[in-house]
C-alpha cells in the first residue's frame, strides 16, 4: 500500500485542500496534563492508525473520503504561555471563511479554546457540545487559568458561546479555592446543560437536541468514553459510554443541527496497543460521514 501520510492515507485527488470539505488540524499542545501524560502523542497516532480504517462505511453505505475530500494539513507550531491557543484559532477562522469543515486533533482538552476562539469568528451565536467525562469548569487549577481542567469554564466566558450542553460526565468537583466547578453549574444552569452518564438508559434525545443552538461546535475528549474500550487517556473514569451509545447521540445532533467544528482530544497513544488509536480515527471518520452524508448536506 502506497503511503501519503495523511489521515485516512488517500491519494492527493481526494486529499488535495482546494478540493476537500474538511480539514484535520494536527496540534500537539500538551502543557497542563496531571494524572497521566502523552497527548501530545495524540495526533501522529490518530493519523498512524486511521491508514486501516474501512473507507467504506457499512451505515452510510458510501465512502465519506470520496463525497467530501480529506485534507491532512501540516502539525501548526505554537509557543508556550497563554497565548498557545493562537495559531490554532487563526488556521480554524480561516478554514471555516472557506467554507470548510476544521477537524481538530489533540492534543490536551485546553485545545479547544483555540478552536473556538477561531470559530467565533464567523458564528455569533452558537452552542458548545461537550462528550467528555469531567467538567472541566474549575476556574483555575494549579495556579492555571488554562489547565485542561478549566477549559469549559473559560469557553463558557466568550459572549458568542450561548449555551454548552456536556454528555457522559461523571466527575466534578467542589473545591472552593480552585472556584467550585459544582458551584458555578449550579450558579448558571441556565447556560450549562449536564447530562450525567449515571443517568444514560434515561437521557432523552430531545432534551439533548432542545439544549443546542442551530449552530454547534462539537469538543469530544476521548475519555467519555468507558476506560474497558479507552485506557489510552490521562484521566479514565469507571462508568463510562460505549461506541454504539455515542453514535446514536452524533447522528441525531448531525441530522438536526449544523456542526460547525469539531476537536477530539486527549488521546494518550499506549506503546504496542493500537485498538483505541483505531477507534478514535474510526469516530473521525463517522464524524466526517455523518457530516456530510447524513440528509441533506449542510453547509459550514
Amino acid at each position: 500500500m502506497k503511503q501519503y501520510n495523511n489521515f485516512l492515507n488517500i491519494p492527493p485527488e481526494y486529499s488535495a485542500f482546494e478540493k476537500s470539505k474538511a480539514v484535520v488540524i494536527p496540534f500537539e499542545y500538551e502543557a497542563s496534563t496531571t494524572y497521566g501524560s502523552g497527548t501530545k502523542r495524540g495526533p501522529e497516532a490518530i493519523i498512524s492508525a486511521s491508514s486501516q480504517v474501512e473507507l467504506f462505511d457499512e451505515e452510510l453505505e458510501k465512502e465519506a473520503y470520496k463525497e467530501a475530500g480529506v485534507c491532512t494539513i501540516p502539525e501548526l507550531k505554537y509557543k508556550t504561555g497563554h497565548d498557545f491557543y493562537l495559531p490554532l484559532a487563526d488556521k480554524t477562522a480561516e478554514i471555516l471563511a472557506l467554507k470548510k469543515f476544521p477537524v481538530i486533533l489533540g492534543g490536551e482538552h485546553t485545545i479547544t479554546f483555540g478552536g473556538i476562539m477561531g470559530a467565533k469568528e464567523k458564528y455569533k451565536n452558537f452552542s458548545v457540545l461537550h462528550f467528555d467525562a469531567h467538567a472541566d469548569l474549575r476556574d483555575t487549577y494549579e495556579d492555571n487559568k488554562f489547565s485542561h481542567a478549566c477549559v469549559m469554564r473559560r469557553v463558557s466566558e466568550l459572549k458568542e458561546v450561548k449555551n454548552l450542553v456536556q454528555v457522559g460526565i461523571r466527575n466534578i468537583s467542589n473545591e472552593k479555592k480552585e472556584g467550585s466547578e459544582f458551584d458555578f453549574y449550579k450558579k448558571n444552569s441556565d447556560k450549562i446543560k449536564i447530562f450525567w452518564a449515571r443517568d444514560k438508559e434515561k437521557w432523552d434525545m430531545e432534551n439533548i437536541l432542545q439544549g443546542l443552538k442551530k449552530d454547534v461546535y462539537l469538543t469530544f475528549d476521548v475519555d467519555v468514553f468507558d476506560p474497558s474500550i479507552m485506557p489510552s487517556t490521562g484521566t479514565p473514569e469507571p462508568g463510562g459510554l460505549y461506541w454504539n451509545e455515542v453514535l446514536k447521540i452524533l447522528k441525531q445532533v448531525f441530522l438536526k443541527k449544523n456542526i460547525i467544528a469539531a476537536d477530539i482530544v486527549e488521546l494518550c497513544p499506549i506503546k504496542d496497543f493500537s485498538a483505541p488509536d483505531f477507534m478514535i480515527a474510526k469516530l473521525i471518520y463517522k464524524i466526517i460521514g455523518y457530516k456530510f452524508l447524513l440528509g441533506k448536506e449542510k453547509h459550514v
